[in-house]
């Protein structure tokens, strides 16, 4: 992976929606998800959606194809695995390395009372 493609992907997840998506999408694996789904899952109205879509595509961490009616959305695991490489490759003195600890899946967003 490049640098600047390095950049661009981490400019994408540098907020805090977007990951969350990218997460929850990862989550889903290659069959990946409705824009629906993500939706009702994250809690994010549609229009705000499409914009977060759009910068995780541009960046080349999503996949967008269409089947009907419906928009679904999957990670580019490539891309995803690139981007680990790419930032992990001169850890530890070039030897591979893991997290100590695995992260927290994505949580449901809880919808706040008006």
């Amino acid at each position: 992976m490049e640098t600047k493609d390095a950049v661009a992907a981490l400019a994408a997840l540098a907020q805090d929606n977007r990951l969350e998506v990218f997460r929850l999408l990862v989550q889903a694996g290659p069959n990946g998800m409705t824009a629906g789904a993500v939706a009702e899952t994250l809690d994010l109205a549609p229009n705000t959606l499409t914009f977060h879509f759009d910068r995780l595509r541009t960046a080349g961490l999503v996949t967008v194809r269409r089947e009907g009616r419906s928009m679904i959305y999957a990670a580019r695991f490539e891309t995803m695995n690139a981007l680990v490489g790419f930032l992990t490759e001169n850890c530890c003195g070039g030897v591979s390395c893991a997290p100590a600890t695995p992260s927290k899946p994505a949580r449901k967003r809880s919808k706040v009372p008006a």
